[in-house]
């Protein structure tokens, strides 16, 4: 069988990934959009979201993403329940094979496969994301106005979680399993001056309790070996991100941690004509809207390089 030839590729569904898909859709390029692990990204397994434009009253988080799908499928996109496993990004057309086992090639390339939170892990953690475990709290913070609330980490992103969290909480405890910060000398002397702030040192989750939503977790003293039952309102992960870029590293620069890193204010990569959007290319804003916008951007630079060089192969 000859193998599927496309002029666009996009490799994501979440904000990043549809949005491109709704402009290169309306400019005629009639993108397949490989959906990726998790169709509609991360925003699908957020409750409320209050933080987009547009939704004066919030929106759930799985309506938003189905409301971008229906949009951009009115324009003709087309989507395949998949993701990439691995490329060839050496010539055009690129080759691009999946993890259903099928080949394709394309002229363009738009990579928006996102970037999701680390977990612990648990069980219970799990059963509880979205019902009180956040790894975001510029999106969720202010659901938590007056509780007391535990971030778990040590690091920058623990940090700058925490104190984010204080505008809103009456207490953030953070939860570290050593008993020194990872952190910025900066952030830790701004975070041990913040009055709302507490430290809980060599200290670890190891449940998270709540039949609907979070009420309280289990911790554990590996120095003391003390294991206790803390009410908290909610946790909090600051355990960092992992972009899912593993298939496209081999030939996109990236950072030590496997963001993908486009050219200085543009979505354009190190080869032409592929483009890189949303969280696997951002790991500091890390919002819906910031995706959606990049997206955009890599739609037009992805229809105007393939004006430029004589559109698709």
């Amino acid at each position: 069988m000859p193998v599927p030839h496309e002029t666009v590729i996009i490799c994501g569904s979440g904000p990043a990934g549809l949005t491109a898909a709704l402009y290169t859709a309306r400019a005629n390029l009639k993108p397949l959009v490989f959906d990726g692990i998790r169709p509609g990204g991360q925003l699908t397994i957020t409750t409320d979201v209050e933080n987009y434009p547009g939704f004066p009253e919030g929106i759930m988080g799985p309506e938003l993403m189905d409301r971008m799908r229906a949009q951009v499928e009115r324009f003709g996109t087309r989507f395949e329940l998949d993701e990439v496993a691995s490329c060839d990004l050496n010539q055009r057309p690129f080759t691009l094979r999946t993890a259903n086992g099928n080949t394709y090639t394309c002229d363009a390339l738009i990579i928006a496969t996102g970037a999701d939170a680390k977990y612990l892990g648990l069980e219970s953690e799990t059963r509880l994301r979205g019902y009180g475990v956040s790894a975001c709290a510029t999106c969720d913070g202010f659901f938590y106005r007056g509780k007391e609330l535990i971030v778990v980490g040590g690091g920058d992103t623990a940090i700058e979680e925490a104190t984010f969290l204080t505008r809103f909480a009456t207490r953030v405890y953070l939860v570290h399993r050593r008993d020194k910060l990872r952190a910025s000398k900066a952030m830790q002397d701004r975070a041990f001056a913040n009055p709302k702030m507490e430290f809980l040192w060599h200290t670890e989750v190891v449940e998270v309790l709540g039949e609907k939503t979070v009420d309280a977790v289990r911790l554990h003293n590996s120095q003391t070996g003390e294991t206790y039952v803390k009410p908290i309102g909610g946790m909090f992960l600051g355990i960092g991100h992992q972009p899912n870029t593993r298939a496209f590293i081999d030939w996109i620069d990236h950072d030590d941690n496997g963001y993908l890193v486009p050219q200085p204010g543009r979505t354009a990569t190190n080869i032409e004509g592929v483009f890189a959007c949303g969280d696997a290319a951002d790991h500091y804003y890390r919002q819906a809207v910031t995706a959606a916008g990049t997206g955009c951007a890599a739609a037009i630079e992805c229809e105007r390089w393939l004006e430029s060089n004589g559109g698709h192969s």
